[in-house]
């Protein structure tokens, strides 16, 4: 799927379920806010984003969307969630120390680690960092690409002193979480199902 394709796929699965993806992220951004200042700021922040990546993609995937999704983002397999998160914001920080073009790539060939620690809770943090980078190997243009594509609601939140980021930003988080789903192919037909092909 192209970007515009993952993006009207991503507003479909969500459909009725804005609402919850609104409260989800005001709530993460409170506790995010809350914890700044403290010393584990950084640390936490990197839980809770897998915690809000959780919630997007059990929500694209049932019918139902739940906020123990985003819970549970963050309390199972802890040890391993928060050693990966900490080596994505150092590996990404020392690449960027180093040049700053190279800084934002090696950003972009994290961007899975979240979704994969979710996936598959038995790699090790290293191993789930790994598997980031060989599923963004070709990728990672495409969803830069995705990110850029929200350009215009980014200025029109910006217009609206932030007010419209609360949906904005919860929009952005399902394409993403969808783009993850078309890199694993849960977006393909099905052995058995038909594919219909639309006339020329």
């Amino acid at each position: 799927m192209n970007n515009s394709e993952i993006k009207k796929s991503a507003k479909e699965a969500m459909k009725n379920k804005w609402g919850l993806a609104i409260g989800v992220f005001l709530v993460y951004g409170l506790i995010s806010s809350a914890i700044s200042a403290t010393g584990i700021g950084a640390i936490a922040t990197g839980l809770l984003s897998v915690g809000f990546a959780a919630f997007f993609l059990d929500a694209l995937r049932s019918e139902k969307a739940s906020f123990d999704s985003f819970f549970k983002g963050f309390t199972e397999y802890l040890g391993t969630k928060l050693v990966s998160m900490l080596l994505v914001g150092i590996y990404t920080f020392f690449w960027t120390i180093l040049f700053y073009i190279p800084g934002i790539v090696k950003t972009y060939s994290y961007a899975m680690t979240p979704y994969i620690l979710l996936d598959k809770p038995e790699l090790s943090a290293n191993e789930a960092i790994t598997d980031s980078r060989m599923m963004m190997r070709g990728h990672k243009m495409e969803l830069f690409l995705l990110d850029l594509s929200f350009i215009g609601w980014i200025l029109l939140s910006i217009l609206t002193c932030g007010i419209l980021f609360i949906y904005v930003v919860p929009y952005m988080q399902a394409a993403r979480a969808e783009f993850y789903r078309t890199l694993k192919g849960e977006n393909e037909p099905k052995a058995d199902e038909p594919i219909i092909e639309i006339p020329h």
